[in-house]
């Protein structure tokens, strides 16, 4: 078997190109980048957040998530914001604009939202079967216990 060419993989590439795709539109429709989308998203969850912690929940470097949110000051979504007690850190606040979009966003009925929920329509049995599944295959994939 060609294990970077079996069924399982290719189903994986596929989940991913499909939902890159989904939040690529919606990101599309309010005028802004996939990843400006996915910043906005995580700033809105994680009040205070900093450059370096963003980053890590994008799964991207810190240049280029600075860069990401250069964008998003100059278009008045994101501020950064220096806290007086800690003059060494930047947390990443929405403005009252990066909240209205993201309302949009919500409202607007995002396709990625509409896509997901139809997933979740999935009877019960087959939706805890697949969690089930998708922990036993990250399980198999991950290296975080292999390098400690």
């Amino acid at each position: 078997m060609d294990v970077l060419n079996n069924e399982v993989l290719v189903a994986f590439v596929e989940i991913n190109k499909a939902i890159n795709k989904l939040v690529k539109l919606d990101a599309e429709r309010l005028g802004i980048t996939a990843v400006q989308l996915k910043a906005l998203y995580k700033v809105d969850r994680n009040p205070n957040i900093s450059l370096g912690d963003l980053a890590e929940m994008l799964r991207l470097t810190n240049s280029t998530v600075s860069g990401v949110i250069e964008r998003l000051v100059h278009n008045g979504l994101v501020d950064r914001v220096v806290p007086p007690e800690n003059r060494r850190t930047v947390s990443i606040h929405l403005t009252e604009k990066g909240r209205r979009t993201l309302n949009q966003f919500y409202a607007s009925g995002s396709i990625l939202v509409n896509k997901l929920n139809e997933v979740l329509e999935l009877p019960e049995e087959e939706r805890s079967q697949l969690i089930h599944l998708l922990k036993i295959v990250l399980a198999k994939l991950s290296i975080e216990e292999e390098l400690n």
